[in-house]
């Protein structure tokens, strides 16, 4: 959904703010930073994983050379984050059966299966799968997929997106949902958690690319492994079974089940869709489900605010990637995950050093590196939930994942664009550099809702989130051609991948052009009174109200 554009009042007050000289972000130290994360002993810095204590010594070792002072748990520097890790075992048996015949399918080919509960074996046989359009219930929409059908013991089968993404012009439903633009129903965190309040055994996702904005390659990238946080009663909080299913597997199950799935793709797009119990097809399964507990770490600092300490800004991204997996066509078994997102961590890192550089702050910046981000954004929701109360004084999150290192660029890509008024203040800061905001030409990607700033935001944080996988740059060398370029090799290519390494090719120019704009633009809001606001129409907007007692008025 394209919304209004931020008062400019706002843009105005901020770019008064702004000092004649400018603090340098420097590309070579994030290079230096993003290769050192990206190295061979870090071991792609899964969570618990051999390379997590290195990583979390490493940026510990940074942010104490910048003289900050630690804000993780009794005045240290990390924040423990209890993790429960899963695996699904190879060898397991998978098996849809319709019109009379079984068809054995793979985990990583045919399927991703997880389950995220602490048992050691599940075995469904035979349970009936339903079909339930794309999973959503939006009263305020005048949506529900569901119509109260009956999920227990039962396997639901769901579209990838929101009901109006393949809408054609002249549906009812167009626009309904943001057209193009993914809203938070179309992600799979969404889908599995709806499941579980329906009462499903379990849920499968159809795969497909453009619903999904990535390929088959990246949802198997996990290899079977995934994390969750501890919880108290999993089983009340996660489905037995969750997971994808390739399109064309699902072709063949509607086909014998006597339905067009194409067809029924058109009807789950209208608001009178009945879910539809698949005629005589089931799904069996029988595997293991290895599980191990651990603690991760988020690393966590601050620059406490000279006259309004308890108000803050937080900068942050993720430290974890992928660590180990299965060898790739040249051999290589680590996911060093350097774009994604150790150039973020070293994005952080030259933040403070920026504040560091100038008059300390009248409000507190935040810095903060998480765990678990690819695993479902667990070290940010792990804090977001821990400093509930803190959130209704925190005036902005600005989040650093997957910067752009095609080199310098006339303008910056914005994921979210229209969402809230800090983008005033970001065109500001871009103005006075030459440079303009392009709003995100694929938001039908979701990825507004994919990274930890999300953590924050659907708590009532306005956030801005540095994407550079979005859409391409216009650079200064090749132009939006060559921006497109280099987002379509990445994404195809290395992303969530072993081919994303530092190379001495990469120009991090762009990035530090980036990095420089989140900084100014948060330290004008960190010497100022005024609360920035979601725009109307948001869905963060009432969230944000509910707790505007606890915050100054503006001027």
């Amino acid at each position: 959904m394209k919304l209004a554009l931020p008062a400019v009042t706002v843009a105005l007050t901020l770019t008064s703010l702004a000092p004649v000289v400018a603090q340098e972000i420097s590309a070579q130290r994030l290079s230096d930073i993003t290769r050192e994360l990206a190295s061979e002993p870090y071991f792609g810095r899964a969570p618990g994983g051999p390379g997590e204590a290195r990583a979390v010594d490493f940026i510990v070792a940074q942010f104490k050379a910048l003289g900050l002072q630690p804000a993780g748990d009794d005045g240290g520097w990390t924040q423990a984050v209890p993790l429960w890790r899963y695996q699904t075992q190879p060898g397991g048996t998978f098996t849809l059966s319709a019109g009379g015949k079984a068809k054995a399918l793979h985990e990583q080919t045919d399927l991703r299966i997880e389950t995220l509960r602490p048992i050691e074996r599940v075995a469904i046989r035979a349970a009936p799968v339903v079909f339930v359009g794309y999973g959503v219930t939006a009263p305020e929409r005048g949506w529900d997929d569901f119509k109260g059908v009956d999920l227990k013991g039962k396997i639901a089968l769901v579209l990838i997106n929101d009901p109006d993404f393949e809408a054609q012009p002249g549906e009812p439903v167009a626009g309904r949902f943001g057209g193009r633009a993914a809203t938070f129903y179309g992600r799979w965190v969404y889908k599995y958690e709806e499941a579980v309040r329906r009462g499903a055994l379990g849920m499968l996702i159809v795969h497909e690319t453009a619903g999904a904005a990535y390929g088959w390659n990246t949802v198997v990238a996990s290899n079977g492994e995934n994390y969750e946080v501890v919880r108290k009663d999993p089983a009340k909080e996660k489905l037995l079974l969750q997971g994808w299913i390739q399109r064309d597997l699902t072709v063949e199950l509607f086909r014998a089940a006597g339905l067009d799935f194409e067809a029924e793709k058109v009807r789950a797009r209208r608001a009178d869709f009945h879910p539809v119990e698949l005629k005589g097809a089931t799904f069996s399964a029988d595997y293991e489900n290895r599980f191990t507990q651990l603690k991760s770490q988020n690393v966590l600092a601050k620059l406490p605010g000279a006259k309004r300490p308890d108000e803050s800004i937080l900068y942050a991204a993720h430290w974890d990637a992928y660590g180990l997996g299965p060898a790739s066509a040249d051999g290589a078994v680590m996911r060093p995950g350097a774009v994604d997102d150790a150039v973020g961590v070293a994005a952080v890192t030259e933040v403070a050093r920026a504040f560091k550089a100038v008059p300390s702050p009248d409000r507190t910046i935040l810095f903060a590196a998480w765990t678990g981000e690819e695993r479902g954004l667990l070290g940010s929701e792990y804090y977001a939930q821990a400093h509930q109360a803190d959130l209704a004084r925190m005036v902005a999150n600005y989040t650093f994942d997957v910067l752009q290192v095609g080199g310098p660029a006339r303008d910056m890509v914005l994921v979210g664009a229209g969402q809230n008024q800090l983008e005033a203040g970001l065109a500001a800061a871009a103005a006075r550099h030459g440079r303009t905001i392009t709003p995100d030409p694929r938001p039908e990607r979701a990825l507004f809702y994919r990274a930890d700033h999300f953590s924050v935001a659907k708590r009532g944080v306005p956030t801005l989130l540095f994407m550079g996988m979005s859409g391409g740059a216009d650079l200064i060398q090749g132009g939006r051609e060559a921006g497109d370029r280099w987002v379509e090799a990445y994404t195809a290519r290395c992303y969530h991948q072993t081919c994303d390494r530092w190379d001495a090719s990469q120009n991090y120019q762009g990035a530090a052009d980036d990095v420089t704009l989140a900084f100014e633009a948060g330290r004008d809001l960190a010497n100022a009174t005024i609360w920035p606001d979601w725009n109307e129409g948001s869905e963060f907007k009432p969230i944000r109200a509910k707790t505007a007692g606890q915050r100054g008025a503006r001027p």
